[in-house]
């Protein structure tokens, strides 16, 4: 008996009888043809409010900023979130693109302290294909979305066998954990005053955090600020602090340059950690640190201040890396801003 159904309809029957050699019914052929049907073009709102509807968030949202068609779905995935959970009402800006992440402007609610709040929001992908990674992963852990080692867990063999062999868990595992780095060391250096954003929230592939600028413009990265001498001299104390800062709680920057810092109104605030360093656990701290300290040292020599990276790195790592920790807290106690003058 055959398994076919009774009623099986061929897709290409239709084609096979429109376009039959022996059929010369030019009008019997037209009236197969349907018209084209005019659809009205979409407004922006309308594409924004249906790609809200669809990754879920709550009625209300709104942008005023209007994605372009390469970030609109990713973009509303990411920060739905914060949305949800009534930390911003409103996209008002993009302030920042790059190849690795884009940061926009968001109107905060009374829950972050209300203005201005920053969202960065990594591009799909970003952290997969991140050169030399092993080097800055060394000597920490693999975090999850709730901040936890994941190497902590029974299934700790199975989760370093992913990350390996780079199979879709494993990149989706790689790619979280870049980013809850970042925030933990964001939450781990605001608390103790280091001179970065304040963390607020993070999502799967966003973190909010504090704006630094006006309605106008966000601050300029330190790289397209020219210093007088005197003022270049301060901040570079200041920017030298904060990497002193960092090695007390046993993190190096690990991509800290001149266009990773924010200047604002005489003041800098430091950004970009998904690749900060352990210094204690990692085999390439050293060299990380060197090479940290010499790019700041490139920038202030061309303001007027010239130092030697190679000497500071030495006082630094000798201070607070390859010394007893009662050593390293007696010299904490003594540490100031105006050593490094």
């Amino acid at each position: 008996m055959s398994s076919y159904p009774d009623s099986y309809s061929d897709p290409y029957d239709d084609y096979e009888d429109l376009f039959n050699p022996l059929r010369t019914d030019r009008k019997a052929r037209k009236t197969r043809k349907g018209k084209n049907k005019h659809t009205p073009k979409k407004s922006q709102d309308q594409i924004v409010a249906e790609l809200a509807d669809a990754v879920g968030l709550e009625a209300g949202f709104k942008t005023t900023y209007h994605p372009g068609l390469f970030e609109e779905g990713w973009l509303l995935e990411s920060l739905k979130d914060f949305f949800n959970q009534h930390y911003i009402s409103d996209v008002l800006a993009r302030v920042k693109g790059g190849k690795e992440a884009s940061v926009y402007r968001c109107q905060g609610t009374k829950a972050v302290g209300g203005g201005n709040v920053a969202a960065k929001v990594y591009r799909p992908r970003m952290f997969r294909n991140l050169r030399n990674d092993a080097a800055y992963r060394e000597g920490r852990g693999v975090l999850s979305s709730d901040g936890h080692d994941v190497n902590q867990s029974v299934h700790a063999d199975r989760i370093q066998r992913a990350i390996g062999k780079k199979t879709a868990y494993g990149r989706q595992l790689s790619h979280t954990s870049w980013l809850m780095h970042e925030l933990k060391s964001l939450q781990t250096l605001y608390n103790a005053g280091a001179s970065v954003p304040k963390p607020f929230a993070a999502s799967e592939n966003a973190i909010l955090m504090s704006y630094h600028g006006d309605d106008k413009m966000a601050a300029p990265i330190l790289q397209d600020v020219a210093l007088e001498t005197d003022e270049a001299r301060d901040l570079f104390n200041v920017v030298l602090w904060n990497i002193e800062l960092m090695l007390r709680h046993d993190l190096i920057h690990g991509d800290l340059s001149a266009y990773n810092i924010l200047y604002w109104e005489g003041k800098i605030t430091i950004i970009d950690f998904p690749q900060v360093v352990n210094s204690r656990g990692n085999g390439n701290a050293r060299f990380i640190l060197e090479r940290d300290v010499t790019r700041i040292c490139e920038y202030f020599a061309e303001q007027g201040v010239e130092r030697d990276p190679e000497a500071i790195t030495h006082r630094l790592w000798k201070r607070y890396v390859a010394k007893s920790s009662r050593d390293q807290k007696a010299d904490e106690s003594r540490l100031t801003v105006e050593e490094w003058e």
